[in-house]
């Protein structure tokens, strides 16, 4: 058993989502390419009293330090499956978007489950630690995978996709954030009396992934939550116009918002549009990050 176990765990931006019609339980069925960026947090186990959760780094007022984060929830649920106590110092140092579309909170529980197997020796397997990650929410899964993976059901059950070179991104964080729940609200409110179509996994996103082709991708690019988190907060359109008039690819709201996510050819692009974005006054920050990242890893043990 190690005395501390530190996990690094990337964000992600969704290429595609396509977005069923609502279900009886209130979910949508997905079809939802993942794509892991190199923006990290880490998370950080240590054995103590009982379970406690701290934070520090940007925004790191806005992360629950109770029973709600997905951090805590991971830990009770590993505990609970190999019969142990949850007594653990949990330390996360956020540096992805709090709020913001790329799955920090689920990111953060994927890092405490590697984190708290590793620090307490229980030797899940990878399929255990999955179901959990299942468990505890749509998008943990992929945090725990990283790379790029199609998820469908509600996004959790994922089907690995290979890439076949670095893409470069920059994404726009905006003030405040957007509730997930109510964006798929608004989604249901635009569509309703609407035939919505099946969500299937394009085609031509999967080869542009596969051939490392920035063109082909940026071509590809879709959410169709976007509608929805436009409807929510208008003043996204400005940010998406920015970096497109920066010379961005392509440009789109990442998941359910508020972050603004754009593709741009290669590094120096990328600086480009983060300055432009910055300058046009319709972000509170901008990221610069490659991808595909790896997925949840221990780092120091």
């Amino acid at each position: 058993m190690s005395a501390t176990v530190t996990v690094r765990v990337p964000a992600k931006v969704n290429v595609q989502l396509a977005v069923g019609a609502a279900r009886a339980d209130g979910f949508h069925d997905l079809a939802n390419v993942f794509l892991a960026v190199g923006l990290y947090d880490e998370v950080t186990a240590t054995p103590a009293d009982e379970l406690r959760i701290t934070c520090s780094g940007p925004d790191a007022a806005q992360v629950p330090l109770n029973a709600t984060n997905l951090a805590a929830r991971a830990a009770v649920a590993l505990a609970e499956r190999y019969g142990i106590e949850p007594a653990v110092h949990l330390h996360i140092a956020k540096d992805i978007p709090v709020a913001g579309g790329m799955a920090g909170g689920s990111a953060d529980g994927a890092a405490a489950l590697v984190a708290c197997d590793a620090l307490w020796g229980t030797g899940a397997s990878r399929d255990e630690l999955l179901a959990i990650c299942a468990e505890l929410g749509s998008d943990v899964p992929f945090s725990l995978v990283g790379g790029a993976a199609l998820g469908t059901g509600r996004g959790e059950k994922l089907t690995p996709i290979e890439v076949g070179g670095t893409f470069h991104w920059v994404f726009a964080v905006a003030d405040g954030g957007l509730s997930t729940p109510a964006v798929y609200g608004e989604f249901d409110r635009l569509t309703a009396g609407a035939e919505v179509p099946e969500p299937t996994a394009s085609p031509a996103l999967l080869a542009a992934l596969r051939s490392g082709d920035s063109g082909a991708l940026a071509g590809a690019l879709s959410n169709d939550l976007q509608p929805a988190a436009l409807s929510l907060r208008p003043s996204l359109a400005d940010t998406l116009a920015a970096g497109t008039e920066a010379g961005a690819l392509a440009a789109l709201v990442s998941g359910s918002g508020p972050t603004t996510a754009f593709l741009v050819a290669d590094e120096a692009a990328a600086r480009k549009v983060a300055d432009a974005l910055l300058a046009s006054g319709t972000c509170r920050n901008a990221r610069v990050a490659p991808a595909p990242a790896r997925g949840a890893h221990v780092v120091t043990a």
